[in-house]
């Protein structure tokens, strides 16, 4: 009970803080950048910080007459300690906007902190669903996984897949993928049969083998960026990549930050994802030349454009408020915006503040003597299916 009454005391006095911050008249305009950056998830992180850090490196850091501070703080993928950070950066060190987020339950722990200050959230990597719903300050720069999964079933259908298992990490994003993708499949006639792997120290040994026994058509698999090495080492252990059974599924386990670690195996796998180091355009093109010379030796992946991203949504409201940071201004110049990212075009919902955006259908193929995921057709301007239907 104590430690409830504090919890409620310390978000009740985030408002007023925030007030006191926003009234301020301030140069310089403090982001809280809050990233797993060691421990399992530290790639997601490490990715988002570098693409945050490139977008200011080459556009500046002076937007609508302030300039952005980046504070960063780790919370090593504990959502204890994210709601402690937000809670600390937005008391103590007087941040106008929260930013990161690798994870949905890390997103989520802050929900609360963001709303009773009226600070605004960027979600920059985190991806389920119902992430948006849970504080009206959210704006997310990354993707959702229903938007991700439901056209891979679509694909599957259209291939003469027929049986399918799928094999995910037991959390809202997996949960929201293996949904999507068995919904949209079932309806079309198709067999899925599924298991849930957990989240933390994940074996997937016992499920891959269950899944080569089933010997289905495909095998769907969504894992969180980061663990896709992993999940591939065991896919070989249990012989699925001799099996003839298509991997397929949301990007994340053919993640561009571990491809080539990967190595051979990955090739042949039929992806939908919303970013490919590979995407043919000019913006892309400069955004991974220009990511490649900062941090030489890394590619970037989908996470480091969601950390770009939202760092540009930011940017681009400071400009529209004319430096203006107070939340609620902050949030109404980001809806609706819309703009060229190395990803394609995309846009922010307006009644949402989801992203719509592009959804690439991607066979992972060496090319020039890389592992890429190639890009072989496009589903245009993908809103989130789930608040879709909704409607």
């Amino acid at each position: 009970m104590t430690n409830r009454r504090y919890l409620i005391s310390g978000l009740a006095g985030l408002a007023l803080a925030a007030i006191t911050g926003s009234a301020m008249a301030q140069d310089t305009v403090k982001v809280g950048l809050i990233l797993p950056m060691t421990g399992p998830f530290a790639s997601i992180g490490k990715q988002v910080d570098m693409g945050a850090r490139l977008f200011l490196a080459q556009n500046g850091s002076s937007f609508g007459g302030k300039k952005i501070e980046l504070i960063l703080k780790d919370d090593t993928g504990s959502a204890d300690v994210t709601r402690r950070i937000a809670q600390e950066l937005v008391v103590n060190d007087k941040v106008a906007v929260l930013a990161g987020f690798g994870l949905t339950p890390l997103a989520l722990a802050a929900a609360q902190v963001s709303t009773q200050a009226k600070v605004p959230q960027i979600v920059m990597a985190a991806a389920t669903a119902t992430i948006t719903e849970a504080s009206p300050f959210i704006v997310r720069s990354s993707f959702t996984l229903p938007q991700a999964s439901e056209p891979m079933a679509d694909w599957a259908l259209k291939n003469n897949i027929k049986r399918v298992f799928t094999v995910v990490t037991d959390y809202g994003p997996g949960i929201d993928a293996e949904t999507s993708f068995a919904n949209k499949f079932k309806a079309g006639g198709g067999v899925v049969e599924s298991v849930r792997v957990p989240l933390r120290n994940p074996d997937f040994a016992p499920f891959l083998q269950r899944a080569a026994d089933a010997k289905p058509d495909a095998l769907f698999v969504f894992v969180p960026a980061g663990i896709g090495a992993q999940f591939m080492k065991q896919y070989v252990e249990r012989g699925l990549d001799k099996a003839g059974t298509k991997l397929i599924g949301p990007g994340d386990v053919v993640d561009d930050d571990l491809l080539e670690g990967i190595g051979d195996v990955a090739i042949g796998a039929i992806t939908t994802q919303h970013y490919s180091a590979a995407h043919e355009s000019a913006a892309n093109k400069a955004f991974v030349t220009a990511f490649k010379a900062a941090y030489p030796g890394t590619r970037p992946n989908f996470m480091a454009v969601g950390g770009y991203d939202g760092m540009r949504l930011i940017a681009e409201a400071l400009k529209k408020t004319n430096g203006t940071i107070e939340g609620e201004a902050l949030v109404t110049a980001m809806k609706g915006m819309n703009f060229e990212s190395p990803r394609g075009p995309i846009l922010i919902d307006p009644e949402t503040r989801d992203i719509v955006q592009n959804i690439y259908i991607r066979r992972t193929e060496r090319k020039n003597g890389e592992i890429y995921n190639i890009e072989f057709d496009t589903i245009p301007m993908v809103k989130d299916p789930v608040k879709a239907a909704k409607k």
